[in-house]
């Protein structure tokens, strides 16, 4: 017999809410399967889970659905755990609700014998397998499916996979884009652009499937809608990551870097509102929940803070989220790395390309952009990173400062940061002016899109205290983060020796002589 299991939207109880992630909502109380509908004879909630279980004498002749009544979402990102015992199973969305508890459409499918599990079936649909495990597959117009990728070896994916115990499936759809996750593994990225038959929205539903005996379980559900609006007057917020500190007191203070320009956002009254994490990665990742911006500030190369963590962060971007890379931070190892950077912020220093000398560079010219807004053309003496891995033909990055380095740079031995015949024949023979800061901007699907800004600057902790750096900077960060930068530029009061040491881990060496240095930073900012 069918019956409509209870469907009346009671507020869920306050444990189920507790763990909550921020900008979600809970679709399962716990307790009951209040806002859900199916087949009682089929499912239940069991140790404070939904189940679903066929057996010998109750089977089911064909595949059956628990149905969320609570809408159909369209552009979300859905986290939910799961575990099966037997057979067959899978969570619908944007489907299709034919009736009797049946359902038709795009399914993160999960099965026993993990042969399937983390592959997009289009349950009752056109495309069959859409996606199989490892693939970026792409729907065209005409209906053809095309592999244009790989999110991960399939070897990687089974492994992640834990058959009979729980796991979780994280799926963002936007658009045209699915990307569907499990344990943090990416599985799967399909892209539909047959727009007459896709579906950009629609019901969430689990799955029974026909056949033998089988029992699955899902808790800890939770949808966040990537369209809601933020209330009004909410601010933006942006998360800098300062990696450690290294070499000598003030250079590479990215603690004391971060905290600076976190301070200037802060007060700036821009509608945004900075925090810093510190040593790197965040050990506690939902600090990134709701970023609009994150800012990186650390070593780079092997230990790059985010190499670890780039499909984290690649989910993040993909949804809009703007990236900064300060200094050190824009080198990553070529390879997968270095062609995310690429993706993200434009262009990488690439070991055996790029070179790290010691110069003053020269900004005789600064071009018009949001970003340059309010900044003027100065000098400064740094470690500027030059010839970065840019995009092929500079498509959609941005030069924003750029010097002809001297000569000089380039009197070091081959290696692979000091020099090479490729930076040779660029800036001594050609004669290119090299370029030391950039913003970029990545298309998305359905139209968004994706900031991204580098500069090589930021060795020394002293250069914060040159106005038009920080000011670039500052712009940089708001643009990336989608706020609109002031005409002028982001306003902050030019730090003292006092503010630049207030938050650096090291102490100045014996006889610091802070008016000595204080001469030293008021000619940073005077015009020859």
């Amino acid at each position: 017999m069918l019956a409509l299991m209870a469907v009346a939207l009671l507020p869920l109880a306050a444990a189920a809410q507790s763990d909550v992630p921020e900008g979600f909502k809970s679709l399962f109380n716990g307790k009951d399967l209040t806002g859900w509908a199916g087949r009682e004879e089929f499912w239940t909630v069991e140790d404070g889970a939904i189940t679903g279980q066929t057996t010998k004498e109750k089977p089911t002749k064909g595949n059956t659905f628990l149905i969320w009544q609570d809408g159909k979402p369209a552009d979300f990102e859905l986290r939910i755990k799961w575990k099966i015992l037997a057979h067959n199973s899978g969570v619908q969305y944007r489907s299709r609700d034919l009736g009797n508890f049946v359902v038709g459409g795009y399914q993160a499918d999960i099965d026993f014998a993990n042969n399937y599990t983390g592959i997009l079936y289009d349950e009752k649909g056109r495309l069959g397998i859409a996606a199989r495990r490892g693939t970026k597959v792409t729907v065209q117009p005409d209906g053809k499916k095309v592999v244009t990728g790989q999110t991960a070896p399939e070897q990687e994916i089974k492994a992640a996979i834990k058959p009979g115990e729980w796991n979780e499936y994280v799926i963002i759809a936007r658009s045209s884009r699915m990307i569907q996750k499990i344990n943090g593994v990416t599985t799967i990225e399909l892209t539909d652009e047959r727009e007459k038959l896709r579906s950009l929205s629609g019901v969430l539903a689990l799955q029974l499937h026909a056949g033998p005996p089988m029992k699955v379980q899902f808790k800890d559900i939770y949808l966040k809608d990537l369209k809601a609006a933020a209330p009004a007057g909410a601010k933006k917020k942006i998360v800098l990551i300062a990696g450690r500190d290294s070499h000598a007191y003030d250079a590479h203070a990215h603690s004391a870097g971060c905290k600076l320009l976190a301070k200037c956002l802060n007060e700036s009254g821009l509608g945004v509102e900075a925090t810093v994490v510190t040593n790197g990665w965040p050990a506690d990742e939902k600090v990134l929940d709701g970023a609009a911006a994150v800012v990186v500030y650390a070593d780079g190369g092997g230990g790059h803070p985010f190499v670890k963590h780039l499909d984290k962060l690649g989910a993040l971007l993909d949804k809009g989220v703007g990236l900064a890379c300060l200094h050190y931070a824009v080198e990553v190892p070529k390879g997968d790395p270095g062609n995310r950077f690429l993706d993200w912020i434009g262009g990488y220093f690439e070991t055996n390309w790029s070179v790290n000398p010691h110069w003053k560079a020269e900004f005789k010219d600064v071009p018009e952009h949001p970003i340059t807004g309010g900044v003027k053309p100065f000098a400064l003496q740094d470690e500027w990173y030059y010839h970065m891995r840019f995009r092929p033909k500079m498509e959609g990055v941005a030069p924003l400062l750029s010097a002809l380095p001297p000569a000089d740079t380039l009197k070091r031995k081959d290696g692979p940061h000091s020099n090479n015949p490729h930076v040779r024949a660029a800036v001594l023979e050609r004669k290119e002016p090299q370029h030391l800061a950039w913003a970029s901007v990545r298309k998305l699907t359905g139209g968004a899109e994706q900031r991204g800004f580098g500069t090589t600057a930021g060795h020394f902790h002293w250069n914060w205290a040159q106005d038009d750096l920080r000011r670039l900077v500052l712009n940089a960060i708001v643009w990336v983060a989608h706020v609109d930068v002031p005409a002028g530029g982001v306003a902050s009061k030019t730090p003292t020796v006092d503010d630049l040491l207030a938050d650096l881990t090291a102490k100045p060496p014996q006889g610091f002589d802070k008016q000595a240095k204080q001469k030293e930073l008021d000619a940073l900012n005077r015009k020859p």
